[in-house]
């Protein structure tokens, strides 16, 4: 019997993950979401050790999933054992989800970033005819500008939270703690973007005690690109 400590993928339809305290603010989530298990989640970069993420950089994706919600609950143990730039250069501590992550080059990010100073940053990365880290590098990247400012805390050692983000429309929310922080209207393309939801890490170290996301409704979401590693660090 798997553990019911982490990543579980329901297979019923409805069901739901009661991790996350109900949220407050102006828009609530509204998306389905079940558990993800171990043997769905695809790590194409880094390392997953049982439930705990120690290298500077981790990618995942979860299989059979939709792409337009995820909530991730997680432990934060500090930096990662070692740091690791970015493609762009820059060295930042940041965990956050992936939405409609069709590939490394197309791909919605929210993430909880700590450098250089906490903050809810999220970005649509599209890349027409590229698919793999060494076709686009960190190229094809545009920020998402929030509608209004929020307080966004610091994770410390130790602690845990919960990280939930959902694409309504044209629109992207994120909640950290079940508290609305983040509000943003996405380009338009990524209209065109279909893949499943996952995770992303850099330079922290952590606990994943859960990954949630709604199950697929559609042949893209369902059947993703086969499992594989990917150089590089976008």
């Amino acid at each position: 019997m798997k553990r019911a400590l982490l990543l579980v993928f329901a297979a019923c339809t409805g069901s739901r993950t009661e991790a996350a305290p109900a949220a407050t603010g102006d828009h609530a989530p509204s998306i389905d979401l079940a558990p993800v298990t171990t043997d769905a989640l695809c790590v194409t970069k880094g390392e997953l050790a049982g439930s705990s993420v120690a290298v500077p950089t981790m990618r995942a994706y979860a299989r059979g999933s939709g792409g337009d919600a995820a909530q991730l609950v997680f432990r934060h143990r500090g930096e990662s054992q070692d740091s690791r730039a970015l493609a762009s250069g820059d060295v930042r501590r940041q965990i956050g989800l992936k939405l409609r992550a069709q590939d490394s080059c197309n791909v919605v990010y929210v993430m909880w970033r700590l450098d250089p100073r906490p903050k809810v940053d999220v970005s649509i990365k599209v890349n027409p005819a590229m698919s793999t880290h060494e076709q686009c590098g960190a190229d094809g990247y545009t920020k998402v500008k929030p509608r209004a400012k929020y307080f966004i805390p610091a994770y410390e050692f130790g602690s845990t939270h919960t990280l939930r983000a959902e694409i309504i429309g044209n629109d992207v929310y994120a909640w950290l703690d079940g508290k609305l922080a983040f509000q943003g209207r996405l380009p338009e393309a990524a209209r065109a973007l279909a893949g499943p939801a996952g995770v992303r890490s850099d330079n922290v170290a952590f606990d994943l005690v859960e990954l949630a996301a709604p199950k697929s409704a559609s042949d893209a979401d369902a059947k993703p690109p086969a499992c594989k590693r990917e150089g590089g660090s976008d």
